[in-house]
Order: structure tokens, then sequence, then C-alpha cells
């Protein structure tokens, strides 16, 4: 499939992502700790029964200068112990509060960089979780990690622990481009990572790329991608560079170096895209790519597939989220909560047995119904009405007034071609696929009133 420029600029404007509805800028600082005790209580009787566990460990031993995430440099060793006895006491006191029968499918740690961990803390974290929780028979236990702090007995010492799935944060192979972003590159070939992962048991590993970083070249990108594709890991994943240097001031230190504009990483788009399908990779969602066999693809063939802030599931593994760390964002039924950026104030919360919930957000109805017609939209590119009113007990028009259908809005994508609609379903073409943002956008009320800058462009 070619990637038509002219409709993708025509579409280049900004919306939400979508990994939680309503987007994190409608959470509020007046959502409380007994607001998320009394959310994690109902969880225990709403949908889905499942339980994903995230660990968020805010620590690098150095900050990229393009990084977008919630972390700090790598403190002392007295400090981390602190912060892991404080996440263990988190686990105790959710715990306290969740049916002790529903079993766990999915743990994530993310970060920062897990993995630059002394692995005694993952162990003791890990340990707990298992004393705490019934984990399913097949569960999916997944690190992200750096490949530049990553020794091979220690991709062995994880597969002991339970991991199954590894994400390698990449970004990109050429060693001179990464020393200008302050990234070190990868301890040992990539090649050998990945065949040590295999042998010790992992299921899959990701290959995580970022394209449009200041001075890298579509060339740079497209040996990065090659290079993959050689190994042959079971996912790919290729994630825009987003520069906020209002947001983090790191980054203001890459201004000296050209940095892509929007035709350039477009190129890489389309050619990442057209050089991952062609060898066997299937475009799954927003950045991510599988092979045909991968539960992935086959979730998105079925219609099954779901999201949350860690990346693509499948229905069978999806739980409501209970998040651990600062900076956590916990998905349940019922809304959102997220736990304090700042480590000092997480640390003396916790050490005062309070949870540390900064903001969150508690849904109503209405929003649970449109941001199930949402996830549909997005993961799977497929609406049948019938459906999901039939999830929620109420009528196809019922649903479509909760959604302000307006069969109107979606007259510019059929002449595009990048839709097809029907009374009954909606189904998004492979010319729409890129443009799902601004497909999902119209089944949201919210749109209506929100500025829309308030958001990054859709491609």
């Amino acid at each position: 499939m070619q990637i038509d420029k002219e409709l993708i600029r025509k579409y280049n404007k900004p919306g939400p992502r979508y990994t939680s509805y309503p987007p994190a800028n409608y959470f509020t600082e007046e959502f409380t700790e007994a607001d998320y005790i009394q959310m994690v209580r109902d969880s225990n009787n709403e949908w889905p029964s499942a339980i994903s566990l995230y660990i968020h460990i805010p620590f690098c031993p150095q900050i990229c200068f393009f990084c977008g995430c919630n972390t700090n440099l790598m403190p002392k060793k007295k400090e981390i112990e602190r912060y892991i006895h404080n996440v263990k006491k988190e686990i105790d006191l959710v715990a306290e509060n969740l049916d002790k029968s529903r079993l766990v499918t999915q743990i994530h740690w993310g970060g920062g960089t897990p993995n630059s961990l002394n692995l005694a803390y993952v162990e003791e974290v890990m340990n707990l979780i298992y004393e705490k929780f019934s984990i399913s028979s097949n569960p999916e236990i997944a690190m992200e990690c750096s490949p530049a702090y990553l020794e091979l007995d220690h991709v062995i010492k994880l597969a002991n622990m339970g991991f199954n799935r590894m994400s390698l944060g990449i970004q990109d192979i050429n060693e001179d481009l990464l020393k200008r972003l302050n990234r070190r590159p990868a301890r040992y070939p990539i090649k050998d990572i990945y065949r040590t992962a295999k042998k010790a048991g992992f299921e899959g590993v990701n290959f995580d790329f970022v394209y449009g970083l200041p001075s890298q070249t579509v060339e740079d990108h497209m040996e990065s991608i090659k290079k993959a594709i050689e190994i042959s890991p079971e996912r790919i994943v290729t994630f825009s560079y987003a520069h906020v240097p209002w947001f983090k001031e790191h980054q203001k230190k890459l201004e000296d170096y050209n940095i892509p504009q929007a035709d350039t990483k477009l190129k890489m788009l389309e050619s990442s895209f057209q050089i991952l399908t062609e060898n066997g990779y299937e475009a799954i969602g927003m950045d991510h790519y599988a092979k045909p066999g991968d539960e992935l693809s086959l979730a998105l063939k079925n219609k099954t597939l779901h999201r949350n802030f860690q990346g693509y599931c499948t229905r069978e593994k999806t739980g409501q989220v209970y998040a651990f760390g600062a900076t956590g964002i916990s998905q349940l039924s019922g809304g959102y909560s997220q736990n304090t950026r700042i480590l000092k104030d997480y640390n003396q919360s916790l050490e005062n047995n309070h949870l540390p919930v900064f903001r969150g957000y508690r849904l109503n109805r209405e929003e649970k119904i449109r941001r199930k017609v949402l996830n549909e939209i997005m993961c799977n590119h497929y609406l049948n009405f019938d459906t999901i009113a039939r999830d929620f007990k109420i009528t196809r028009q019922q649903l479509k007034e909760v959604i302000d259908y307006n069969p109107g809005n979606l007259n510019e994508f059929v002449a595009d071609d990048l839709l097809e609609y029907d009374d009954r379903e909606l189904n998004v073409t492979a010319r729409g696929f890129f443009l799902i943002r601004n497909i999902a956008m119209a089944f949201d009320p919210l749109m209506k009133s929100t500025q829309q800058n308030r958001y990054s462009k859709t491609i």
C-alpha cells in the first residue's frame, strides 16, 4: 500500500492519541486517595475481571537528550532502596482492597530504565507480586530494557523470574547519532541479545525505534529497520519523536542539530512501512508491526485487539491496570488515578501510610460507552453498533445518541476512501489506517468543545 502524502497533509491536525478516554488533560487534582481506594474496591465487580500490574522505575544512569519520559538520574543506593521499599508498600496497600481470586494476566515494568536496577530489587518486587496475587497460567510479563545496560546473564535471570517478553529500546543503530543524543549504544550486538532471550524462554522481543530524531536522516532510520528485519524479532515499533523543549528542557540541547520536519518524517514513516510490510510484518496500529502469527496480528484479524498505556494487548490478556511507582497511571473500569511525579512526595506519602494519588478521573456511564467505541475504532479499525449496544444493555439508537453520531460527519472520510459504513457497522479502509485518530475524533463529542491545539498532530 502506498501512503497518499496529500491525504496525510490534508488531515494532519492536532488531536488526542486516545490512550485513555477522556485524555489525561481531563484528569483533576480534586480526585483523592479515598476516590482511588473506592474505585479499586469497585473494580472487583467490574469488567474485565483480569488484573494488569504496572511497575514504574523513574531512574536512568544518564538522561538521553531526546527523552520525553518521566525519569530522573539514578540516585544513590540508599534512595533506590527507599523507593523499592515504598513500591512494595504501595502494592501491599492496593492488594488489601482486591479480590484475591482475580487472576493477573499482565505484569509490565517501565520507566526510566528498569533493567539498569540491580536485579535483586526486581526480584524482591516480583516475589511480593507472586505472594499477593493469583497469576494466570499464561501471563505476559514484560520489561522495557535499554540494551546499553543489559548483560546477557541479566536476560537469563529475568527469564528465571518469570519474564517472557522484552522491549528493547534500540532507537537507532547509528552510534554517532546516539552519541549526539547522549544515549549509550548497546553493550552487546542486538542479535546476541535476541538469541539469548529466545534461548532463555522469552516468547517475544520487541525492537523499539524512534524516527524524526534531531540530526537523524532517512537513511539512518532505514538502516536500523533493515538490521532489525535481518534479526527478525516478533514485533517492531517505530515511535515518532516529539520535540517538546517547553516540557522537557534537556531537549533544548538538540536544537543546534537539524530536526527533521514533517515531509522528512513522513518519508521515514512511509519507507519503514513499505519495507516492513514487504518483509512479512503486519501493521497493527499506531507505529506497531508484528509477524502474522503473533498474537497481536491474530487479535487484529479477529477484532479483539485492545490497548492501554503500556501498549497493545489481546482481549484475553486485557486487565484493569493497577499502576505502582511515581507517575504511574491506573486504568480501571471506573476511571483513572495517577500517582505524583515527585519522588520526595511519593516516598513521604507511603511512609505516612497513604497512597500517593496526585490526580485522577471518574468515568460516568456515557463516558464508558464512548471509551469502548473509540477503543474499537483505534484498535480494530471497526465498529459494530449492535455489539456495543448489547454490551451496555442499550439500543443502537441510544448508543448513537451517546456519541452524538452524525453520518454527515463521515462524508469526507467516505469521499476520500478512508472508511465504509452503513446503519449497523463501520470499517476503516487500508487508506484510512494512518488517519485512524482523525476518524476516531468524529465519534468523540468532546472534540466539539475542546481546543484541539493542546494535542500533538495526528501524523
